[in-house]
C-alpha cells in the first residue's frame, strides 16, 4: 500500500490507464496504455475526448490551476516551449498578440524560448477558462502533458477516457 497521498494517486492513475484489458468486447485495436494511446491515436481522437472531458463546467478553473503549473513544471524545457509557442500561436490566430497576453496575463516574457514554467501555466490556464477549443487543440498536440495532472477529478476523467478507448474500436 503506498504510504503518501501523491503516491496513492500514481498507483490510481496507472491502474485507470492500464484499464480492464479482460472485459475488451474483442480483438479490435486496443490501446494497452496511456502513452501508447497518445501515440497510436489520430490528433481529432485525442482532441475530440479531451474536449469532451477538459473544460470549466467539469473541472473548475481554480482546480485546474494548479494542475496545469504541476504539469507543465514536470515537462522538459524543449517541450515547454513547444508548447508556449502553441499556445501563443493559436492566440494570435484569435487576434491576441504575444505582447498583449504578456501584459494581460503579467508574464515575465513574450518569447515563448525564454519563458518560464510559471509563464506556460499561465498561458494553459488563460486558454482552459477563455479559449477552451485551443487548450484542447494544444492537448491533442501535446498529449504527454495529461499525464502529469494529477488532481483526483482529472483522474476521473481520465478513468473515463480510458475506459472509452480501451472498449472503442
Amino acid at each position: 500500500m503506498p504510504n503518501t497521498s501523491d503516491e496513492y494517486k500514481r498507483q490510481v492513475m496507472k491502474d485507470l490507464v492500464g484499464g480492464d484489458r479482460e472485459t475488451l468486447p474483442d480483438d479490435s485495436e486496443q490501446y494497452q496504455s496511456f502513452n501508447d494511446f497518445a501515440q497510436r491515436s489520430s490528433r481529432e481522437e485525442r482532441r475530440s475526448l479531451f474536449s469532451n472531458f477538459f473544460t470549466p463546467d467539469r473541472i473548475p478553473t481554480a482546480q485546474m490551476e494548479p494542475e496545469l503549473q504541476k504539469a507543465i513544471a514536470q515537462i522538459k524545457p524543449n517541450e515547454q516551449k513547444n508548447v508556449a509557442k502553441e499556445f501563443l500561436n493559436n492566440l494570435k490566430k484569435r487576434g491576441l498578440s504575444d505582447r498583449e497576453l504578456e501584459k494581460q496575463l503579467g508574464l515575465t516574457t513574450h518569447d515563448p524560448n525564454r519563458m518560464k514554467a510559471e509563464d506556460v501555466s499561465k498561458l494553459a490556464s488563460f486558454a482552459y477558462h477563455a479559449h477552451p477549443d485551443i487548450f484542447h487543440d494544444v492537448l491533442a498536440d501535446r498529449p504527454a502533458l495529461v499525464m502529469f495532472l494529477s488532481n483526483p477529478i482529472v483522474g476521473a476523467a481520465l478513468g473515463a477516457i480510458a475506459a472509452k478507448w480501451i472498449g472503442k474500436k
